[in-house]
């Protein structure tokens, strides 16, 4: 087995993704600005039937150039699974997941990511059950991915038309619905032709099994070649970016981000808190069942330990400057940028859902935003 076909079996991740993490580092460029503020979303949505005052509710945003609205939060699935599945045995159930996605429900968050692999497609499973149980299909917004290897043998991973179009049925399958609003592809493919993966995805559109379609983490260079492929032979485009984005992690601002913002391509951040790691002083950095297990996560926001340190903090001093949570900065800086549609928040506690949505409300001076980008240092690129 080549390298590139041991890459399809390794799970990836949205908010918290998990997938190989690639070694090769990016040519220096310059370190890109802090990119100016972006108007807040168009309007807020009341909260659906909350039993007590929430600090805030998610707004409406639309994703990219399209006329697609979502809520200007994504939650992220990935933590809800059956443990005994897939890769994640830090995930929680089904009856553990209900009360954080109700509480988001609450606060106006109808957007909902997940993923075919993430605990073996019983995330999936947890989605689709429990969405119905708060709403009419149309009022909310499900997205899931393919690529990353979901059965032994052939054409059990990857982006091949072969494996497209069998695991869109078995995602609508697991997730009970007839279609999804958005999906995406998990990584680039590099064993199959780009037209081949282009036309699939777009037949898919056509066939009423998906609204749009994304990307997640890859280089730039491969983003703009399968866009460039579906306009020349009148498939569908890309409408969102899944990348991996956070005050610890900003090397898509120098390439990925300028080419989203010019193409009308939205930006939906996994790990926009860097795993945890911006929620909490520096020397009181968590540990538990995910970060005990979480192998993946292991390995990332490890370069310039010395710069990482001095981000943190920055977000520390800028929350007690506002009497907020470090969650609340962290989030409503890259909520800031331009090119951000909407974060991919996951939540395994009430004031997860809480602090992202308070995010959304608050407004960082230009010299703030100095302050928490000044320590960063350029690094390698990870999560891809």
């Amino acid at each position: 087995m080549t390298a590139d076909e041991n890459a399809r079996s390794s799970e990836a991740e949205t908010e918290t993704d998990a997938e190989t993490e690639t070694e090769k580092a990016r040519p220096e460029t310059g370190q890109a600005g802090p990119g100016a503020a972006k108007a807040r979303p168009e309007t807020g949505q009341a909260g659906l039937g909350a039993e007590k005052a929430r600090p805030a509710a998610a707004a409406t945003t639309r994703l990219g150039a399209t006329g697609l609205e979502i809520s200007s939060v994504v939650l992220g699935m990935m933590s809800y699974g059956d443990p005994d599945r897939g890769a994640h045995p830090w995930s929680v159930g089904i009856d553990e997941a209900r009360p954080f996605v109700r509480r988001a429900f609450e606060a106006g968050i109808t957007t909902f990511d997940t993923a075919n692999v993430y605990s073996a497609g019983s995330s999936e499973e947890i989605t689709g059950t429990l969405l119905e149980e708060l709403a009419p299909r149309e009022d909310v917004q499900v997205f899931t991915k393919v690529f990353n290897r979901m059965r032994p043998g052939r054409n059990g991973a990857g982006l091949s038309r072969a494996a497209i179009m069998h695991e869109i049925d078995a995602s609508l399958t697991r997730l009970g619905t007839d279609y999804v609003d958005l999906y995406q592809i998990h990584r680039f493919d590099p064993l199959t032709p780009v037209e081949e993966t282009m036309e699939a995805l777009h037949d898919v559109v056509k066939a009423g099994k998906a609204r749009y379609i994304g990307a997640s983490s890859m280089w730039t260079w491969q983003f703009a070649e399968m866009q460039h492929v579906a306009e020349r032979h009148g498939w569908t485009r890309f409408v969102s970016m899944q990348d991996q984005y956070n005050l610890l992690e900003r090397e898509e601002e120098r390439e990925m981000h300028p080419f989203c913002e010019h193409t009308g391509v939205g930006v939906i951040p996994w790990s926009p808190l860097a795993r945890g790691k911006l929620t909490r002083p520096w020397d009181a950095q968590g540990s538990g069942s995910r970060a005990d297990t979480d192998e993946f996560g292991k390995t990332l926001y490890r370069q310039d330990e010395a710069a990482n340190r001095a981000i943190v903090d920055a977000v520390q001093q800028v929350a007690e400057a506002h009497g907020a949570s470090m969650a609340q900065i962290a989030l409503a800086w890259v909520m800031r940028k331009p090119a951000v549609s909407a974060p991919i928040v996951g939540a395994t506690k009430e004031h997860h859902i809480d602090d992202a949505v308070a995010a959304t409300a608050i407004t960082l001076t230009d010299d703030e935003v100095t302050r928490l980008e000044s320590a960063y240092t350029p690094r390698g690129p990870s999560g891809f």
